[in-house]
């Protein structure tokens, strides 16, 4: 998945790598022109003549070599920032078009929240650890590798004080990283947790507020992020050692390398400026050791985490959709419905919603659906657009089994219209196209009046131009309901579902609302979900639902007359009205 990813930059991925190179070349260059400008400066002691213009050329060379370095630092910063930004960039936009495939099976799976922060906190991680390793990790084994040669070219006889730094540093790492390697587990699940508590608490803020929840939803907040604290300070005090362990064992090895050269310049003077101008690469060599294996562990760490977010962003690439569609061309299909012996079970759920649902509905008529709350009203009218599909049985549209049809068909021939509104972002016009991509002024002038949202509409400034905050807040449960389903007409389709979606209208915008759709969309099979009988009373044909099972079918009246479980319904809301 990332190096797919990472192969379509190519360019810059060369172009990391080569700057990388200068740097690390660089670094390990220069601790040989401070060997042979010490060498001139301690053979100076028995002679000048000479001696100035070398070190000023040794001094010139290693400041050009600097500045190589410090321009193969800066290109490879940029390189490494570009190359990591639009790694993301493409891994972000294509972690969100595969969601957008998932069914709704898909998504509970996961769950909302966890895929948000898998689009945001674990892209990030992602992008940082791919800027670590095309400036860093890249560079270490390059960096260590050729220090270490080096550092025994310079001082064969102190090999074995690299050898014994390097094992205690590794060692220190080691147990480190180990200490450190369930914290970092630990952090992807508990951001998960409070997103999700940040996250239904700023959209059920009236509630919370109502109901004077204030002080739990802290604490439930303060709860998990003082479980992320206590991770975070747990890799904080590791840190906090590994660093001093760090410093005493490159001192102690600096320091038994000058011992021991102070030996060999005591036991031969003719060897002493040799050894006085190699004891400084030696030790510039062995801090370059030490900096290679602290970054190699700190970039482990990076790692790590980054390794466990790639791992969450392949599971959501990886994840074929349970739900496919057929790839046959657009086709026109009348409103006719049909279900043969469908039942259906939500995900991890162990009875069923729907036990054995059979009926037909004939192009054009109006269905009322209605049943006691958990009846199975709403998981039913879902079948139909397949939103969802069910456990066992078929669902026809216009005598097509749901799964051979495309889903632009689909599309183009059933909408609905859910009770809660849900509303986007921006303006009426855009919530509106979403229903109709190329709808125009007259269109949504035509749905407007069918859904009765005309008459608020109109009274605004900019009209369709007007603008929606988040999730509709700038207006009322009535003028939602009423925008949502001004966006279910406005294409004018063969099939539209209304689940309970005049709830939060009063009795005569109600009526208005059936009564235009009954004449502008007398072609049109609509299936009305209600709690209300009032609702259906005028219906063609009404379904009625009880614990799943559909148990009556038929008009108003033949239905009082043989549905012991519609009569219950009727006799107990008529009761309530009188």
């Amino acid at each position: 998945m990332i190096f797919k990813a990472i192969g379509r930059y190519k360019l810059l991925v060369t172009a990391a790598l080569l700057t990388m190179l200068l740097q690390v070349g660089a670094a390990l260059w220069q601790p040989s022109y401070m060997k042979s400008i010490l060498k001139v400066m301690a053979d100076m002691t028995l002679s000048t003549n000479g001696k100035i213009d070398k070190i000023s050329q040794y001094g010139i060379a290693l400041i050009v070599v600097a500045v190589v370095g410090l321009i193969g630092s800066v290109l490879n910063t940029l390189t490494a920032a570009k190359l990591s930004q639009a790694v993301s960039a493409d891994l972000r936009e294509q972690t969100f078009r595969k969601i957008q495939t998932f069914s709704y099976e898909d998504v509970e799976k996961f769950k909302a929240d966890n895929l948000v922060v898998r689009m945001t906190n674990d892209i990030n991680q992602i992008q940082m650890l791919l800027m670590m390793v095309f400036q860093v990790l890249i560079r270490v084994p390059l960096l260590f590798v050729g220090a270490f040669i080096l550092s025994i070219m310079t001082m064969p006889k102190l090999w074995w004080i690299i050898v014994v730094m390097v094992v205690l540093i590794v060692v220190v790492t080691g147990i480190s990283m180990g200490r450190m390697g369930p914290h970092f587990a630990a952090f992807q699940s508990l951001m998960d947790r409070i997103n999700g508590i940040a996250k239904d608490n700023l959209r059920g803020a009236r509630v919370v507020k109502s109901f004077v929840q204030e002080d739990n939803q802290a604490k439930a907040f303060d709860k998990e992020s003082d479980e992320l604290l206590g991770h975070n300070l747990a890799v904080g005090y590791t840190f906090s050692t590994m660093i001093p362990a760090f410093t005493i064992i490159s001192q102690l090895a600096i320091f038994g390398a000058i011992l021991l050269v102070s030996t060999f310049v005591t036991k031969s003077a003719s060897v002493a400026a040799d050894q006085l101008g190699g004891i400084m690469s030696f030790v510039q060599y062995m801090m370059q050791i030490m900096f290679a294996i602290i970054m190699g562990g700190m970039m482990s760490m990076f790692a790590s985490r980054g390794m466990v977010s790639m791992g969450r962003i392949s599971e959501i690439l990886k994840t074929e959709t349970s739900m496919t569609y057929a790839t046959d061309d657009v086709e026109d299909l009348d409103g006719s419905i049909e279900f043969d012996d469908v039942s259906f079970a939500y995900p991890n759920d162990q009875q069923p919603t729907l036990k054995d649902i059979s009926f037909k509905l004939t192009a054009g008529e109006m269905v009322g659906i209605v049943g006691a709350t958990g009846a199975g009203k709403s998981t039913l009218a879902q079948l139909i657009p397949r939103l969802f599909d069910p456990t066992s049985g078929t669902v026809k549209v216009g005598g097509r089994d749901l799964k051979s049809v495309s889903q632009q068909t689909l599309k183009n021939t059933i909408s609905i219209v859910l009770q809660k509104a849900i509303l986007f972002s921006g303006t009426i016009a855009g919530n509106l196209k979403q229903g109709k991509a190329d709808a125009t002024s007259s269109d949504m002038d035509r749905a407007a009046k069918i859904a009765q949202a005309a008459e608020f509409i109109d009274r605004l400034p900019e009209r369709y131009d007007a603008p929606v905050e988040e999730r509709g807040n700038n207006f009322s449960g009535g003028q939602k309901q009423r925008m949502s389903i001004t966006r279910g007409v406005i294409k004018s389709p063969k099939i539209l579902i209304l689940d309970d979606s005049t709830s939060a209208l009063d009795a005569h915008s109600e009526k208005l609302v059936q009564e235009a759709m009954n004449r502008d969309l007398n072609g049109t099979t609509t299936i009305i979900i209600a709690q209300k009988i009032s609702s259906v009373v005028h219906a063609d044909t009404i379904l009625v639902l009880d614990e799943g099972r559909l148990v009556a079918q038929g008009t108003h009246k033949e239905l009082l007359e043989t549905s012991d479980v519609y009569r219950q319904i009727y006799d107990t809301q008529k009761a309530k009205e009188d």
